[in-house]
């Protein structure tokens, strides 16, 4: 049945189209084209030729059950768009494997077709349960189109929200959804754990969050006048790893020490020295505020303020984090070739093996692409190669022991970095430090209410395919809990780390042959594992000696490059390094002219330099603050391009067989 309608949207309606597949059920309504919107033979065949040609590719874009078919002919005529209802939901064209019931084909001869924002809308409203009902059911064409006008018209379900963030108007209302939404999941996540792929991740992981934890404890060491060192910040991963795992909503989320955390304690030790107040007390009272402060927010939904971040300011954060990884581990290679003390033969074996781990492990990793071996062993390669490319690069040291090589910098024995008890007592502070905290504690409950959050968005992207949903509130309740545990004895704050928290979920990607059965293997085990080995290398510290920093550099390489892997926006800088006929066929580059793809790409390149600026200056604690003017330099965007390609070009979730789509780390 066919019909069409001349209120805000008029395409031809085809519903429960016949056919085995998309392709079937598309092809067989074309001939409908030529009837209800009048066109002529030349347009016509131009309209079959172009939908052959698309339906070869694959949809632009497949989210909700709704696949969108953008389509580009050379010969003159009208814009045609119709909306088909599938007679049988179709697996075999999605990416993901979740059946497509709708689609929407739109051919042009213009390079935006006029209808495509409102292919959009209805993808979005596809997400909300009452509308999918009612046109799933819709009897006519008429009455699809009409329940459509009507969503519109009243936004159905806050559409352009994501999942989770969605205001609730109660107290602790987000929490309460977050716990709904999770806690089914809770004994689920212990049982997919037992997994070897889990194990790897493991290894991998062990390692990844190490490096990271002994060398801000040494920075730490030296901003806090070694009241804070190593052991410290081992053990506050550890605990916090531990506790994450067992009770947060998204175990995904690896948590530890970061850069401007480490940099704020630095800041609040040279305020205790200025104002004569004891460290560690002074510490403990700031955190306590800031716990208080992140339940605060989490009782009354603060987070839903981060649904304004969307895929253009995520790529810029994951992008500087990425390049952060990778410029510290090729400045720390560098910096042994520079170093006069150093001699010639280690610099040049620190970079082999730095090198080699990078090599190894990435090489590795991208094993299960290749066509060799059985497909188990490919895959034991791929989630092994990080740990694999550890280990031989470590025997490969111990092999040449009369080249001396920088070790880890682990202390000898498990105890404080200062004779004091484990558990520090707030009221050795004055009495003016009680209240006085409160202020600092403010900044650090922004410092770490942004960072947890925009970790939350990256990991929760739909790209990873996540499918147990978010927990954006709870989590920052728990994580205010952790900052006043970790207060109380005396250790370094944690939040969620990006580059290590995005390493974690693409270590447990799930990357078959068939993109449908990609995935990620959700789970607690292995950040209960990662973190229960942490508290248990404390026991041995002498044996992490074995392990040559160069390695750790090799690593840290690894991890930086690793979560360029799939960024749209580092994909698009590279196309100016390309042939443009050689550009590979995303949805963006079917749809959006190249003029506005790298005027996008250059407005983002700009924002990660102004982010880079400040990280590296003396205004570096206020970075959470320019990282949220991303959002009115998006919305700004908006208005000087077309607003349908910035929305093509900042979709938030895209086609995963697209070329430049990068499977694992």
């Amino acid at each position: 049945m066919i019909q069409t309608t001349q209120g805000v949207c008029n395409p031809v309606v085809v519903l429960d189209a016949p056919g085995a597949d998309l392709h079937d059920a598309i092809l067989s309504m074309s001939a409908q084209f030529r009837e209800e919107q009048g066109v002529d033979d030349a347009y016509f065949a131009a309209i079959e030729r172009a939908l052959h040609t698309e339906l070869d590719q694959g949809p632009d874009t497949s989210e909700s059950g709704v696949a969108v078919l953008h389509a580009t002919v050379d010969v003159p005529g009208p814009p045609v768009a119709a909306v088909v209802r599938l007679a049988t939901p179709c697996t075999a064209c999605s990416p993901d494997g979740t059946p497509i019931d709708f689609a929407w084909v739109l051919v042009s001869n213009q390079s935006t077709h006029p209808r495509l924002s409102l292919a959009a809308e209805f993808t979005k409203l596809m997400h909300d349960a009452t509308f999918r009902e009612g046109a799933t059911a819709a009897p006519t064409g008429g009455a699809l189109l009409r329940l459509y006008e009507e969503a519109l018209s009243r936004k159905v379900g806050l559409v352009d929200t994501p999942p989770g963030l969605r205001y609730t108007g109660k107290l602790f209302g987000g929490v309460r959804e977050d716990l709904r939404r999770r806690l089914p999941w809770w004994v689920d996540d212990f049982r997919v754990g037992i997994d070897m792929k889990v194990v790897g991740s493991t290894l991998f992981m062990f390692f990844a969050c190490l490096a990271p934890a002994i060398a801000f404890g040494g920075l730490l060491h030296e901003l806090t006048g070694g009241q804070i060192g190593a052991v410290e910040t081992i053990l506050a991963s550890a605990i916090s790893g531990t506790l994450w795992a067992l009770f947060a909503g998204q175990p995904m989320a690896i948590v530890g020490a970061t850069g401007p955390n480490v940099i704020f304690t630095g800041i609040l030790y040279g305020l205790c020295v200025t104002y004569d107040a004891p460290f560690l007390p002074t510490a403990a009272w700031t955190g306590l505020w800031s716990m208080v402060f992140m339940w605060i927010l989490a009782a009354f939904d603060a987070s839903v303020l981060i649904r304004w971040f969307s895929r253009f300011t995520d790529e810029i954060f994951a992008v500087l984090i990425g390049l952060i990884f990778i410029v510290q581990a090729l400045s720390d290679v560098r910096g042994g070739f520079e170093d006069p003390a150093v001699a010639d033969d280690t610099a040049l074996f620190s970079l082999v093996l730095a090198l080699g781990t990078f090599a190894v492990a990435r090489g590795l990793s991208r094993f299960r692409r290749t066509p060799y071996l059985r497909s188990k062993v490919r895959e034991f390669f791929s989630d092994f190669g990080p740990a694999i490319a550890i280990l031989a690069m470590s025997a490969a040291a111990m092999l040449l022991p009369s080249v001396a090589l920088p070790e880890l910098p682990v202390p000898d024995r498990f105890e404080p970095s200062i004779e004091r008890s484990w558990v520090v007592n707030p009221f050795d502070a004055p009495t003016w430090v009680w209240g006085a905290s409160a202020l600092p504690a403010l900044l650090l409950t922004i410092l770490v209410w942004f960072n947890q959050n925009i970790t939350a968005r990256l990991i929760n992207s739909p790209d990873n395919r996540l499918l147990k949903g978010p927990s954006y509130h709870y989590d920052i309740a728990v994580m205010g809990t952790l900052l006043g545990i970790m207060s109380m004895l005396g250790l370094p704050w944690v939040v969620g780390a990006v580059v290590r928290s995005l390493n974690h979920v693409k270590s447990l990607s799930r990357a078959e042959d068939s993109d449908a059965n990609l995935g990620v293997l959700e789970n607690r085990v292995s950040n209960l594992s990662i973190h229960l080995l942490l508290a248990g290398s404390l026991l041995f510290l002498p044996l992490l000696a074995y392990v040559p920093m160069a390695v750790l550099y090799g690593v840290f390489l690894f991890m930086g490059v690793g979560t360029l892997g799939g960024n749209q926006f580092a994909d698009r800088m590279r196309l100016w390094l390309m042939d443009p006929e050689k550009y590979p066929e995303t949805h963006y580059l079917r749809a959006v002219p190249q003029r506005v793809i790298h005027t996008f790409t250059i407005v983002q390149l700009l924002c990660l330099a102004g982010l880079w600026v400040v990280k590296s200056s003396s205004i570096g604690l206020a970075f959470p603050f320019f990282v949220a003017m991303l959002v009115p330099v998006r919305l700004l965007l908006g208005r000087m391009l077309d607003p349908e390609h910035v929305a093509l070009l900042d979709l938030e979730e895209v086609p995963a067989d697209e070329e430049f789509r990068e499977v694992g780390v």
